[in-house]
């Protein structure tokens, strides 16, 4: 709880003009931006290439998501993949608050937002997504809670037999390496980067459950090609990002990529 007389680091700040409306907790970044043309666009390039779990995972039954922010990936999935539940977990009820200005759909039959901390959402035995969509910034970076080896083994669990779990992650935080090493020592190096779309500093982790592994670079490409009549993003430029991301040198880890 902040002090007295102090302001809330975490009350979001809206700032919009004739083109966006976009979400922020200061002045350092925006954590969220919608179009006013298009609402269920995904305007930031990082949640265009998160979006390439559709590369691993082209018809997943259930997304659950830890982050709702303005809701770009919570639209974006409600609206392209309506054979999917999705569960959008977001621990700040002045964000949830925002749902409407920013678009996002009413909770029905196949969509809920839930305001509870996302380590103790995956912590709950009964949710068995197919994907999981890791975002949950606030306005000091990732929450140490959401980059330990505890939240990620909780997620590899509740994941389903072939789950995927998706990670937004910024190079310039100080614990960067030690989420990376993290996300490489819960899933057995079934890990794969990709630089995000549109940034110098994020970078999108894929990490998956299952024998399947990371199809290869020619398979990405021919999936790609299969679903781009079905979703407003270029998987063939996250198919791209993904191959690029193998010359990530795990050997600082002590493991080989």
């Amino acid at each position: 709880m902040p002090r007295k007389g102090k302001k809330n680091p975490d009350r979001p700040l809206v700032i919009e003009n004739d083109q966006v409306v976009s979400l922020y907790f200061d002045a350092r970044g925006v954590q969220s931006t919608m179009f006013r043309h298009d609402p269920y666009a995904l305007a930031l390039g990082y949640t265009r290439t998160m979006m390439g779990f559709l590369l691993l995972r082209p018809s997943p039954s259930r997304v659950s998501m830890i982050g709702l922010g303005g809701g770009s990936l919570a639209k974006y999935c409600y609206r392209h993949l309506p054979d999917t539940t999705i569960t959008a977990v977001e621990i700040n009820p002045d964000v949830i608050a925002l749902r409407d200005r920013f678009h996002v759909p009413r909770d029905d039959g196949r969509f809920t937002v839930v305001c509870v901390d996302g380590a103790q959402y995956v912590a709950v035995p009964n949710h068995r997504p197919d994907v999981l969509l890791v975002d949950g910034f606030n306005a000091d970076g990732l929450p140490a809670r959401l980059g330990s080896s505890r939240f990620y083994e909780a997620c590899r669990r509740r994941l389903s037999d072939e789950g995927v779990l998706v990670a937004n992650l910024v190079t310039d935080e100080p614990d960067f390496h030690r989420y990376l090493r993290s996300l490489w020592e819960v899933f057995a190096g079934a890990v794969a980067l990709a630089p995000s779309e549109g940034s110098e500093h994020n970078v999108t982790v894929f990490a998956w459950k299952g024998a399947g592994g990371l199809p290869a670079f020619t398979a990405m490409l021919d999936r790609a090609h299969a679903l781009q009549a079905r979703y407003a993003v270029n998987l063939h430029a996250t198919a791209k990002r993904i191959e690029y991301g193998k010359r990530f040198n795990w050997s600082r880890y002590g493991q080989t990529g």
